[in-house]
């Protein structure tokens, strides 16, 4: 199992650094480190083609520095997630950008959730102006923590999904985004 360099997980893995490629079959993936939501957060680019966003940037949104982390390691990582959405900005603005939630409520009728780097990034610009004011705005419209989030934690970490339906886990919006 690929996963990104981290020490939060019980179970063995092969590490992916910042730049790592991998190949499988024909196509490339590329790990960009992108901390902010978590400390390990990682995009992967696939042939330069789309950007898989994990937790990191949504559709209208981007990833809660918040989760698991005192009010000062929140800000911290606010401030690391503005880094990261400007390494994110500079990619190709004709990436299709597939996150790995949805931010708000959609209905499950087959059409991929999946916009432009470019049109994600115009959707947020006017956040983005400035780090110090990024941070502020984030900090201060912070959603309740998901109710689930300690239990999503726990099976993340241990790799251990028996018996646990994880589509009622994952159903709906995903409260991982800040719009």
């Amino acid at each position: 199992m690929l996963m990104p360099a981290q020490h939060r997980v019980q179970f063995d893995f092969r590490p992916l650094s910042d730049g790592d490629a991998v190949r499988v079959g024909s196509v490339k993936i590329s790990a960009l480190r992108t901390p902010g939501h978590t400390a390990e957060s990682t995009c992967y680019l696939l042939d330069d083609a789309c950007l898989f966003t994990g937790d990191t940037l949504f559709l209208a949104a981007v990833g809660r520095p918040d989760l698991h982390a005192n009010e000062e390691e929140a800000r911290d990582r606010a401030r690391s997630l503005f880094q990261s959405l400007g390494r994110l900005r500079r990619l190709s603005p004709h990436l299709l950008v597939l996150p790995g939630h949805a931010s708000e409520p959609v209905f499950f009728d087959g059409v991929p959730l999946t916009a432009t780097l470019e049109a994600v990034f115009a959707r947020l610009n006017e956040r983005l102006l400035s780090e110090d004011s990024f941070v502020t705005r984030l900090l201060a419209h912070l959603p309740p923590a998901p109710p689930n989030y300690l239990q999503v934690v726990e099976l993340n970490e241990r790799g251990a999904l028996a018996g646990v339906d994880v589509t009622e886990l994952e159903a709906g919006a995903n409260r991982c985004a800040v719009g």
